[in-house]
């Protein structure tokens, strides 16, 4: 990778980036072909993804720099709409690199199905029978799926969740049965839920209880990514404050994230615009990573910041970030929808695991730009760069129009969309 083609990409045109992702060897001769056409979802492979297609709803795809992961270097698509995210990730990115970059760890990528069962006459017994015939639980799961099997996969393990009634909230008793599956370089929802179903009514008959639902839980305790950064206290310093003081208002403003939900809601919204953006542009479903992460945020039952910023021994700034990451690296629109493909191709990842181990970095580097604009110069000035750019076009601006209402609106006191439409008009009367 030429790196210095990848230099202050932001300050480029588009084909210019798109020029130097060549150059640098990130994306081949055919893709920057594709990428200076654009690139969009065909409407006849749009119409066959969702119920009542009528027009397909496009995301702006950018890369982040400057990303070394267990001794690799990335250079990671995002798709999102919000200004300064991208950036943020690159400039964390970057000052993570100082101290030798991402460590990742991942866990055992197993996934979990629930079988919930209902009106069971008698706990400890029907405990008693799947613990008895769980071998026999395991191959019905098994034989449903044979294929997973034949490449190593499959279901491991079951555990027995006994839910008593709560008087509160007028809820029954339940006993849930969870699968534990290995789904290997899928995320595997359809694999969980043929497993489960299929071992449904096998079920009711070892309980005497009745099935309510057999499904995938998207809450993937066993499927954990973490990350781990060192940055150098000298390279945090930031206007009037010291490295030394940057580095204890990250770590006093993590604290506050672990102790009040209403800070930690926000603070993990930032670490999701990295993480969101990458599970996005790599055609997996964000909607489930969004939902498991949050609940694991929750899971001392109060919710609570998913990073921790602390001090090294020699005064550096330590990060780390874990959540559930049941992403996929084939499967579902991974396997035909354009961007995926070539986000796959830009990254060059060879399996879930090491997908796994971007999304996760990317979320810690969002997470570190976003504490250390809280704590210094504040978060707005970050963003109104990028903000006016959005007045602009908001205003109505295009092209060169775009560059000429976004500066002068930098200069306004007030920087608004009244603001910006007077620009243009201005501009329109010269």
């Amino acid at each position: 990778m030429e790196k210095e083609f990848l230099n202050k990409l932001y300050m480029k045109s588009r084909a210019d980036r798109i020029k130097g992702l060549a150059l640098s060897n990130v994306i081949s001769t055919e893709d920057a072909i594709l990428l200076k056409d654009d690139l969009h979802l065909p409407a006849e492979v749009a119409d066959h993804m969702i119920e009542n297609q009528i027009a397909t709803y496009e995301l702006p795809l950018g890369v982040a720099v400057n990303f070394l992961i267990d001794q690799k270097e990335y250079v990671v698509p995002m798709a999102v709409e919000e200004p300064s995210v991208i950036a943020a990730a690159s400039s964390a990115a970057k000052m993570i690199n100082l101290a030798g970059g991402f460590q990742t760890t991942i866990q055992n990528r197993t996934m979990i199905g629930q079988v919930v069962l209902k009106d069971i006459p008698d706990m400890i017994f029907a405990r008693d029978m799947v613990i008895k015939h769980q071998k026999d639980i395991l191959q019905k799961a098994n034989e449903a799926h044979p294929s997973i099997v034949k490449r190593g996969g499959g279901a491991k393990e079951i555990i027995i969740r006994p839910i008593a009634a709560d008087k509160t909230f007028q809820t029954p008793s339940f006993l849930v049965i969870h699968l534990h599956i290995e789904t290997l370089e899928a995320m595997g929802a359809n694999i969980v839920d043929t497993m489960v179903e299929a071992i449904k009514p096998y079920l009711e008959k070892l309980t005497n209880g009745t099935a309510l639902m057999a499904i995938l839980s998207n809450y993937a305790t066993e499927c954990l990514a973490t990350a781990n950064c060192r940055i150098p206290v000298w390279s945090l310093g930031k206007g009037e404050y010291t490295g030394e003081e940057v580095r204890n208002r990250i770590i006093e403003a993590c604290q506050l994230a672990i102790a009040d939900p209403y800070r930690a809601v926000t603070h993990n919204k930032g670490i999701m615009n990295g993480i969101d953006s990458v599970v996005l542009a790599t055609g997996n479903d964000w909607r489930a990573i969004e939902a498991g992460v949050h609940a694991f945020a929750a899971r001392s039952g109060q919710y609570r910041s998913l990073s921790s910023w602390s001090k090294a021994e020699n005064g550096d700034l330590l990060g780390s970030l874990t959540v559930p990451l049941p992403i996929g690296a084939v499967g579902g629109s991974i396997n035909f929808h354009p961007a995926a493909q070539l986000s796959k191709r830009i990254l060059g990842y060879q399996s879930a695991k090491e997908l796994e181990s971007i999304i996760v970095s990317v979320g810690l580097a969002q997470n570190l730009s976003a504490l250390k604009a809280l704590v210094t110069e504040g978060i707005q000035k970050g963003h109104m760069g990028l903000q006016a750019k959005s007045l602009a076009i908001s205003a109505g601006a295009i092209g060169k129009e775009v560059k000429y209402v976004a500066d002068h609106l930098k200069q306004r006191k007030n920087m608004n969309l009244a603001a910006a439409k007077e620009i243009l008009r201005q501009l329109k009367e010269k």
